[in-house]
């Protein structure tokens, strides 16, 4: 199962049970389209437990093993972190947004297997932000001494750009900013909500521009609980995008970034990353995270996110 995607194509439903394995693919019920992002943490996880239950009453099942890819890995992650430590590892103090304890008693697996698992559904909306952006409800102001598009600050659209380190310092601390002015709106309006003192009396619509002229493929649209239980993460001024990784973000502030959740997963956990695909950095990440004492890593040469071949990458075809 995926957050966002429908997986009852993916690979592994189609090659898994052709290799002897019994394998339950299904969707969640959040939209597919990626017009509008509909996804509800509670319901999330109740979608993976409802198919958990499932298999744990057909007598032929003895061990369930769950898969998640890409961002499925953090939806997986998290529910198995619940699943074996209860609604307590969605409530803690650290937690932007808690869980209700209707999180209790979740069918947990007998192993977990993350393949291509991305930073977290929340890291990657921070990753996503446009720190260039002024005024949140005005995508067109632009601050361009923070606009990576903006050749004085060294993009090059035909050649390879070649960004100063101010400029990369910059960027960094803008990306900060407007992530912390984002998680007080929002919490701000959760307050709000929570006094009956808005429109609405259990949640309001959130737009947050990425991408300047464009509200349909440039923009997460979501609403107030939802954006702050899926896709807040905390992040400190110490943020640093490397080569080789990412400091700074703040894991356990979030549900659904599955280097804090994996540090509460006991059961057996292969982590499986593909070469050819940034999210690689992460499995290594992930392995030595794991509060499992059995776990294995995997690492596929030359693959993309999807275990196919990453073409664009390769010296000549084949």
């Amino acid at each position: 199962m995926h957050a966002e995607q429908d997986y009852t194509s993916f690979v592994s439903c189609q090659t898994l049970q052709g290799r002897g394995f019994t394998v339950f693919c299904a969707n969640n019920d959040a939209s597919k389209s990626g017009y509008m992002s509909d996804l509800n943490f509670e319901d999330m996880m109740t979608n993976v437990n409802r198919g958990m239950t499932y298999l744990r009453n057909l007598t032929d099942i003895d061990k369930v093993v769950m898969l998640g890819h890409s961002g499925g890995g953090t939806m997986m992650a998290a529910y198995q972190d619940i699943a074996e430590d209860g609604a307590s590892a969605c409530q803690g103090s650290e937690k932007i947004y808690h869980c209700s304890s209707a999180m209790d008693d979740l069918e947990p697996a007998d192993g977990l297997m993350l393949l291509a698992a991305n930073y977290g559904i929340s890291t990657m909306t921070f990753l996503s932000l446009n720190p260039a952006f002024m005024d949140g409800s005005n995508a067109s102001k632009i601050n361009q001494s923070l606009n990576v598009f903006n050749p004085n600050n060294g993009f090059n659209n035909i050649t390879r750009s070649n960004y100063t380190a101010e400029f990369k310092k910059a960027f960094q601390a803008g990306a900060v900013a407007r992530n912390n002015r984002i998680i007080k709106y929002a919490g701000e309006r959760l307050v709000a909500i929570e006094a009956g003192n808005s429109t609405n009396n259990d949640d309001e619509p959130f737009t947050i521009p990425a991408i300047a002229d464009q509200w349909e493929g440039g923009a997460l649209k979501t609403t107030i609980k939802r954006y702050l239980s899926i896709f807040a993460i905390r992040v400190g001024d110490d943020y640093i995008l490397g080569a080789d990784g990412i400091d700074g973000i703040d894991y356990a502030s979030s549900n659904m970034a599955p280097l804090a959740s994996i540090k509460g997963v006991t059961v057996p956990l292969l982590t499986m990353s593909m070469t050819g695909h940034y999210d690689y950095l992460n499995a290594e990440k992930l392995h030595l995270n794991a509060g499992s004492n059995d776990t294995a890593i995997a690492f596929v040469e030359g693959a993309q996110d999807t275990i196919n071949t990453s073409t664009a990458y390769e010296s000549y075809p084949g």
